[in-house]
């Protein structure tokens, strides 16, 4: 199987790091497409307490560090000699936001780290790499 296009969702934690460095192999061996994606999440019940300017400044400081993370990541794709986009989605659902993005792309294939909790800590915090692997009609690569 080759793969064309290939997603990297990401969240900033040494999972994901991970999983962008095996996207890099991978990519490089299949001449792939690569795109990274962060998904910033805005809870609803944040309008509840905070002042919609709050809530802007937020969620701009928040893509401040995304897009600093990211000019990280360009830079080791550079040294790997790998073309690569980067794409920002304000969400309140990031698992549904990975699929419909990696659906709307046709990606191949969808790379992404899980932190591997088990038992009553991902039953609490759920999990992102499971629910996109369960709803994704694509392949998916889940780094631990």
């Amino acid at each position: 199987m080759k793969f064309q296009n290939i997603l990297v969702p990401v969240d900033l934690s040494k999972h994901s790091l991970k999983s962008f460095k095996t996207a890099l192999d991978i990519s490089k061996k299949y001449h792939s497409k690569l795109t990274v994606l962060s998904c910033i999440e805005i809870f609803p019940a944040y309008r509840l307490y905070y002042a919609s300017t709050t809530l802007s400044q937020q969620t701009k400081k928040q893509i401040s560090i995304v897009k600093n993370h990211f000019n990280e990541l360009e830079l080791m794709a550079k040294k790997h000699d790998i073309s690569i986009n980067f794409k920002i989605l304000k969400s309140y659902s990031v698992v549904k936001d990975i699929v419909n993005f990696a659906k709307s792309k046709k990606f191949d294939l969808v790379i992404i780290g899980s932190h591997g909790r088990t038992g009553f800590d991902k039953l609490l915090l759920g999990s992102v790499a499971n629910g996109v692997s369960q709803k994704i009609k694509c392949s998916v690569l889940i780094v631990k």
